[in-house]
């Protein structure tokens, strides 16, 4: 494999049992690769180790005044010396195209799972974690692959040195070749403790970077509350322990450095004081004295690698891990086994009884936010293992034994239907077709109007029209003026990162409008209008009502003005469907419908502390809710 060749038409299947048979399986998939840095670095290594027999005989020649041994010594080196540059410009060339390789194919692998997974890999996995592994983890990955045909080719070598220098002067070869090991294995004592250093400063680094977003995110939310000199107090203790940590990691790979060059050291005075011994007993020459205390020299050189290789795996052991964290996550445990098709028909759920009748707009009603993310997500064909829930969602304990687990283990969940075919069965491109899901928090990425709008859709439904269905109007006003044409066309004009430069209740109907361009068998949309005031509220949801016509919809919401046109309404309580039916008569016979809607408890008595705490919640939703909750309650506590 070339870069010129990249990106991969295929990536392959990974091991995901875990790091180190994710990181084999790497190795494996470059293995030309490998043997080719492997044939370079023996060439590179083995020049080097030949230098001191070139030197050897060079010194012998002046002692005998042998001119003519003197010219053999010479075109030797000369010879070893063309073959080192060679090799060890080569062996960087293919190290550098394994590391690089390697690299690229871990992106892509995870490229791959997230387009699979969507916005489910974010509810599975923290965002800064999918970052973290696909920047720096990467990286470490990608430089363990590319050591270890170096480290392959020093250790190689290094067996080759020992038995030639056993071989050319036993009595000094043998010395050399019981110390290598001792000096190649003297450092593995150290490792496990260098690691859990290491793990220890990477953890802390995450959670200072973790503490920093969320304090950028949180930043309007912070000033209100006057928090900010608490959380950047937060982030300095938490930057100080990052040092710590890092001094002390620092530190023992300072000392496994050290042992690196000590023990070596000792090595050469003792190989010294030998072989002086030797030569004034007349046992052995001056030469083979230096050419065996040069070649013990070199090996210092390839002994090195025994450290990278080392620092290599305990850096990209849990880098792997987490890329394998993210990459085990599935769609769903069932195969495609239905063809490229787009069925019609109900949106059911066996889970929780959610029925969406084929051509409705049905309303659903949670009174838990997070439930109704969880329940949005599953419409969308991502089922979880039950008892497994990674976003912290409770699982289903029917079946599991006194300690809450379940004896058989994790059990999938049954799939979402579609006109009785279940969503996990079809392939990828055909569940996206039929089941589209807008997020509570959808992302706007840079770019004009006309490009957010020019997404993959059945062709039927102009970008016009669903600008009108979602109230776009002042949406459009407000792009024309700020448009760079001389005609004001709101559709060029560029949108900022994340929809920045609008407010949350325009980038809220643009992504809207998005979703409804695409014009999808199913649309499932999850709080489509928190972010607007009333009367847009009322008039979105006769826009979407009127352009979904004859589609089914299905909207998580608590607005009674959504709900009021909605065509069924189901309202989901402790994973369950336990009524359904229009708007009006559920608030007439279901007192739990009523309080939810109407913000009133089972007794009819108002409660708005607790609606107070659910906004309070939303606003604070950009940053780690613990953590704001600590910030205010040591806020409180100051004032």
């Amino acid at each position: 494999m070339q870069i010129r060749d990249l990106p991969y038409s295929d990536p392959g299947d990974p091991d995901v049992r875990s790091g180190p048979r994710f990181l084999l399986w790497l190795g494996r998939g470059q293995l030309t690769g490998q043997l080719k840095s492997l044939s370079w670095g023996l060439m590179h290594q083995c020049a080097i180790a030949g230098l001191p027999l070139g030197v050897g005989l060079a010194v012998q020649a002046v002692v005998e005044r042998s001119g003519r041994s003197l010219a053999i010594a010479g075109v030797l080196i000369a010879a070893l010396g063309v073959l080192i540059a060679v090799g060890d410009t080569m062996l960087h060339r293919t190290a550098v195209t394994n590391w690089i390789t390697a690299a690229a194919r871990v992106q892509q692998l995870l490229a791959r799972k997230t387009a699979e997974l969507g916005s489910a890999l974010t509810r599975r996995v923290a965002a800064g974690e999918v970052v973290a592994v696909s920047t720096g983890d990467v990286e470490k990955i990608g430089w363990f692959v590319e050591a270890l045909s170096r480290f392959a080719a020093a250790a190689v070598a290094l067996v080759l040195i020992c038995v030639g220098l056993v071989l050319y002067l036993p009595s000094l070869g043998l010395l050399v070749a019981l110390a290598v090991p001792a000096l190649a294995l003297a450092v593995l004592p150290l490792l496990p403790r260098a690691t859990r250093r290491a793990d220890v400063q990477r953890e802390k680094a995450g959670h200072a970077t973790e503490l920093a977003s969320d304090t950028v995110a949180g930043l309007r939310v912070l000033r209100g509350i006057g928090g900010e000199e608490l959380f950047l107090g937060r982030y300095r203790r938490a930057s100080q322990e990052v040092r710590e940590a890092a001094v002390r990691s620092a530190r023992m790979w300072a000392l496994i450095s050290a042992v690196q060059v000590l023990l070596p050291g000792l090595l050469l005075i003792a190989l010294v004081r030998y072989g002086a011994a030797l030569v004034q007993d007349g046992r052995i020459e001056v030469g083979q004295l230096v050419t065996v205390y040069s070649a013990a020299t070199l090996m210092l050189f390839p002994l090195r690698h025994f450290e990278e290789i080392a620092m290599a795996y305990s850096f990209s052991r849990p880098s792997a891990q987490r890329a394998v964290r993210v990459l085990a996550l599935k769609r769903g445990t069932q195969p495609s086994t239905l063809g490229a098709m787009v069925p019609e028909g109900d949106l059911y759920d066996p889970v929780t009884g959610l029925l969406a009748p084929r051509g409705l707009f049905t309303a659903v009603v949670c009174g838990d936010p997070d439930e109704a993310g969880r329940l949005a997500d599953r419409l969308g064909g991502h089922a979880e293992p039950d008892g497994t829930r990674a976003d912290g969602g409770e699982a289903d304990t029917a079946g599991a034994d006194d300690t809450g687990q379940d004896p058989a283990g994790p059990r999938q969940l049954p799939s979402v239907l579609l006109g009785g075919v279940a969503l996990d069965e079809l392939p990828l491109d055909s569940a996206r077709t039929a089941v589209l899901v807008q997020d509570k928090d959808p992302v706007l990425l840079s770019g004009t109007l006309r490009e957010l709008l020019d997404v993959p859709s059945a062709g039927t439904v102009t970008a016009a029209d669903a600008l009108a269905a979602a109230q776009c109007a002042d949406v459009l006003d407000a792009l024309a003026q700020a448009s760079v044409d001389a005609d004001g066309d709101p559709m060029n004009t560029r949108i900022t990162e994340r929809g920045r430069s609008l407010s949350g209740g325009q980038r809220q109907r643009l992504a809207l409008a998005r979703s409804l361009v695409t014009d999808p068998e199913a649309l499932v949309l999850d709080e489509p209008t928190s972010a607007v005031d009333s009367h847009t509220e009322a008039r979105v949801a006769a826009g979407v009502k009127r352009l979904r016509r004859g589609r089914t919809t299905v909207a998580f919401s608590s607005s009674p003005l959504l709900l009021d046109l909605a065509d069924r309404v189901a309202l989901v309580r402790g994973g369950r469907v336990v009524a359904a039916g229009t708007h009006r008569d559920l608030l007439r016979d279901e007192p739990y419908y009523r309080a939810v809607v109407t913000r009133e408890s089972d007794d009819g008595t108002a409660a708005p502390a607790a609606q107070d705490a659910q906004d309070a919640q939303d606003r604070l939703a950009s940053i780690d809710a613990s953590r704001t909750a600590e910030a205010i309650e040591d806020i409180g506590e100051k004032a």
